[in-house]
């Protein structure tokens, strides 16, 4: 019988936005846009459908999905 997976475990827990960006920010490879709590706001308003569940963040359903949109968005307005 297998045991539990503490990285799967801590890949679906829960998080509010103030702890995921901390989370996001210490796990992001140098070099990568880093989040800050506006950009996070804007991706949940954007796409609130990652969000039907609750008001939660997780790194298994969020952080991928996220780095991908930052560099876009980064770039559409400019910055």
């Amino acid at each position: 019988m297998k045991g539990p997976d503490p990285d799967k475990e801590r890949s679906e827990k829960k998080h509010t936005l103030t702890d995921f960006l901390k989370i996001y920010n210490k796990g992001i490879p140098s070099g990568f846009p880093r989040a800050s709590s506006s950009l996070l706001e804007r991706y949940k308003e954007l796409f609130p459908t990652h969000f039907k569940i609750d008001n939660l963040w997780s790194l298994d359903l969020h952080r991928k999905k996220f780095m991908d949109w930052l560099p876009t968005h980064l770039k559409s307005i400019g910055s």
